[in-house]
């Protein structure tokens, strides 16, 4: 082609290729609903570019707002999150040009203001908003404000406000405010304000304010205010204020207040006071170590003021020491022991 066939089809053609980019965007907004079809598909058995509301495709499919969708492999680019909750299958990318959904996404889902699938989402996903799965969400998860499932979140998440799951979070889940799940916990959990799970914890939990199990927790717990364990806790505690157990305390836990457990097995380290029911441990408290009616307390328990309503059959060491039974040592300015038959008070120094 010549120089002056060249400028020529430069003059005609150029105009037509600036119009291309408004003219797709036309289609993929009037098309649809102009049309008999819900779609403009430029597909060779559903292979290809589709425009619109179309149900099957692999490829590349633009659409405004979801309604037919069963399946796309590849890229589905919507502006809207689907009608009626429901947004078929997506294996590849779903993009939301601000907001996109599915029933299931499989590979990297991403929306400006939000992602979610009904069922399952299993991949990268990224909402501006939040980021989320009716279902189960798998993978690498970050909502702006949350991240969630309503069954299980297996991966790593993050939330600007809060991670969760309505029954099993497995992984890392990072959560602004808090992070938690119905059920269990299993892996690293941080949150800002509190962490926690119905049942069982397992791992490592780093909270704000406060970390807790409804049942048992087996791992590492630090926390500004408290942890817990409504059954038992095993493993390593650190708090601001108190750290305890409603069944076994077991490993080493310190605390600035309180430390205690129904049954005590290893170190209580407590800026004032520590104790429990049956207490078989190292306790170290500043201020008050006690057991309860009917306790025993076995192991060496350190405090200005040790009081032992039950049986002591181990070492205390304070200021005053206090045992309804004595049947081991006492070291103290002041020692009483309440089942000798004569020198119940003694100083320094008192044994049975």
């Amino acid at each position: 082609m010549n120089a002056s066939a060249t400028s020529q089809f430069s003059r005609v053609a150029g105009p037509l290729l600036r119009l291309a980019g408004p003219l797709v965007l036309g289609l993929l907004l009037v098309l649809p609903s102009k049309v008999g079809a819900q779609s403009l598909d430029l597909t060779v058995n559903n292979v290809g570019l589709s425009i619109g509301d179309s149900e099957e495709v692999t490829g590349v499919r633009l659409n405004f707002r979801d309604r037919n969708l069963r399946r796309v492999t590849g890229l589905n680019a919507t502006i809207w999150t689907p009608h009626n909750e429901h947004g078929g299958d997506v294996t590849g990318i779903a993009l939301g040009l601000p907001a996109t959904g599915g029933d299931n996404i499989s590979g990297i889902a991403f929306g400006i203001l939000g992602v979610g699938a009904n069922e399952t989402m299993t991949g990268i996903a990224f909402g501006g908003l939040g980021a989320g799965a009716g279902q189960d969400v798998k993978g690498i998860a970050f909502g702006g404000l949350g991240v969630g499932a309503g069954r299980d979140v297996i991966g790593i998440t993050g939330g600007g406000l809060g991670a969760g799951s309505g029954r099993d979070l497995r992984g890392v889940s990072v959560g602004g405010l808090g992070a938690g799940a119905g059920r269990d916990t299993a892996g690293l959990i941080v949150g800002g304000l509190g962490a926690g799970a119905g049942q069982d914890m397992k791992g490592i939990v780093i909270a704000g304010m406060g970390a807790g199990a409804g049942r048992d927790f087996t791992g590492i717990a630090i926390s500004g205010i408290g942890t817990g364990a409504g059954r038992d806790f095993t493993g390593v505690s650190m708090s601001g204020i108190a750290s305890g157990a409603g069944g076994t305390l077991k490993g080493i836990h310190m605390a600035g207040i309180a430390v205690g457990g129904a049954t005590v097995r290893g170190i209580m380290v407590s800026g004032f006071a520590a104790g429990g029911q049956d207490v078989k441990a190292l306790s170290l408290a500043t201020g008050y170590f006690h057991v309860d009616d009917d306790g025993i307390q076995q192991g060496v328990s350190i405090a200005a003021f040790n009081r032992i309503k039950g049986s002591q059959e181990g070492l205390t060491i304070g200021i005053v020491n206090w045992a309804r039974h004595l049947d081991g040592l006492q070291i103290g300015l002041l020692n009483f022991a309440g089942n000798k038959r004569s020198m119940k008070w003694m100083p320094l120094v008192n044994w049975n």
